[in-house]
């Protein structure tokens, strides 16, 4: 039987205090793309430098995938431990290991270095997605989890425009260039002093007394834990295990495997593009400018996907954004050659439908998955698409070389149709529900029917 009662954190107007935990929220994202792109304009001075071949060139390209992938697991003690607990701790160890990659010397130094900063990145996906999902009003949620994947972008952006202008200070510039991750992460550690932990989560644990602190906090001295559903909610055990029960083990498969077939042929093209861009006979000279115009190109498809995700509904828009995507990635693929308005094309149509995919990659995991699993959800399927990543990053030069670019690009438009078939089969409608009711599992809500 309804009772009525109205849930603050659900029904809540957004604040500033959701639009400050937002753009907090959004610093690992940003450092995640501008790690990732800025090793792109590094290497061309450090592949001479340190004597690097093929091989030790996708490692590295790859190596901060790695990380994140180790990282990943990491969400397990999100939910074990809390989310204000390592919200700022994890990158403590981002900001010493940017500055330890001024020093290296050989291919395999910068391997671990990277592999470090990787992890750490990787562990702040669970605890701050987490963290702003469950502070999320549920008519805003979908644009707040949304918008730090513009942020990805927008590190990404930043990074080739940053990596192109340093490369003028000399031979040893890249020495600098990755390095200045530490800058923005410091700026971050500072922001996050003084965020609140979760009062789902709190409540989760059996901590009413100080999720109701927290609440009066954020909401004012008139919140109370008996105006929210969420004092309903029952202790539950976290558990990497319940991820695979039968309740939950659809959703998995559904998260881990679309977000998979989104990044790896994704990341692969940022970590390489200037590579690529000059394969295409793109930005001669300047790729580093090229390869921030395309990440651009993926920074304006979230917008409009930020405004779809409530109006066509999460299922519509992710299988119509990989139909599109596929589309754009086999154009790439069929016309290596030009002529210039198809790769043009290729390139716009496949960085434009990317956003519904960027902006459901956690948005997904953090409303399917209940408080007691929710930071370890977030980790195992960034980790499931990161091994994708790892294996297309790494191949991605290897192909180059030995292939081409045209059937390399026609191998990410198959895993890119990979996708688009999970999704067709897999995902599953949760627009306008309640955190609560979205992350319920099918079978349970079969079970247990309100009444009318």
């Amino acid at each position: 039987m309804k009772t009525g009662k109205r849930n603050i954190v659900d029904e809540a107007e957004f604040s500033g205090f959701h639009a400050r935990l937002t753009v907090y929220s959004s610093g690992g994202p940003f450092l995640d793309g501008y790690i990732l792109s800025i090793i792109a304009i590094a290497l061309i001075q450090i592949t001479p430098q340190l004597h690097l071949n093929t091989t030790w060139s996708g490692l590295i390209g790859a190596s901060a995938l790695i990380g994140i992938f180790v990282g990943g697991f990491m969400g397990y003690f999100t939910d074990k431990f809390g989310r204000q607990l390592m919200y700022s701790i994890d990158f403590i160890l981002l900001i010493v290991a940017s500055i330890l990659q001024f020093w290296v010397q050989t291919g395999w130094e910068l391997f671990v270095v990277r592999l470090i900063l990787g992890i750490s990145v990787g562990a702040d996906y669970p605890i701050a997605t987490s963290l702003l999902a469950e502070f999320s009003p549920k008519k805003h949620r979908g644009a707040m989890l949304g918008v730090t994947l513009v942020a990805y972008y927008i590190g990404s952006t930043v990074a080739y425009i940053v990596g192109q202008l340093m490369l003028q200070i000399g031979p040893n510039a890249w020495r600098w260039i990755l390095a200045s991750s530490a800058i923005p992460a410091v700026v971050l550690v500072l922001l996050r002093i003084g965020t609140p932990e979760s009062p789902r989560w709190l409540l989760q644990k059996g901590r009413k007394a100080e999720a109701e602190k927290v609440l009066k906090q954020v909401y004012g001295p008139h919140a109370s834990l008996d105006d929210t559903v969420m004092a309903d909610m029952s202790v539950g055990q976290t558990s990497y295990f319940k991820l695979f029960t039968p309740d939950y083990l659809k959703r998995t498969l559904y998260v881990g495997l679309f977000y998979m077939a989104a990044v790896a042929p994704l990341f692969a093209m940022l970590t390489f593009g200037p590579e690529m861009l000059t394969s295409y006979h793109l930005f001669q000279g300047a790729s580093g400018y090229g390869a921030a115009i395309i990440s651009a190109l993926f920074l304006i498809g979230c917008i409009p996907a930020l405004f779809l995700v409530n109006r066509m509904g999460r299922r519509m828009m992710i299988i119509v954004s990989f139909a599109g995507m596929t589309v754009g990635v086999l154009l790439l693929g069929l016309f290596p050659q030009g002529p210039l308005s198809m790769i043009i094309l290729g390139f716009v149509l496949y960085a434009i439908f990317s956003g519904g995919p960027n902006v459901m990659e956690w948005l997904a995991p953090n409303e399917l998955f209940p408080t007691e699993v929710r930071g370890t959800a977030v980790g195992i399927t960034t980790s499931i698409s990161r091994f994708g990543a790892v294996i297309g990053t790494y191949l991605f030069p290897w192909g180059l070389a030995n292939f081409g670019i045209g059937p390399t690009m026609l191998v990410a438009a198959a895993v890119t149709f990979g996708g688009f078939v999970v999704c067709v089969l897999l995902a599953p409608e949760t627009t306008n529900k309640s955190l609560y009711a979205a992350s319920r599992p099918e079978r349970a809500s079969r079970r247990k029917r309100p009444a009318p």
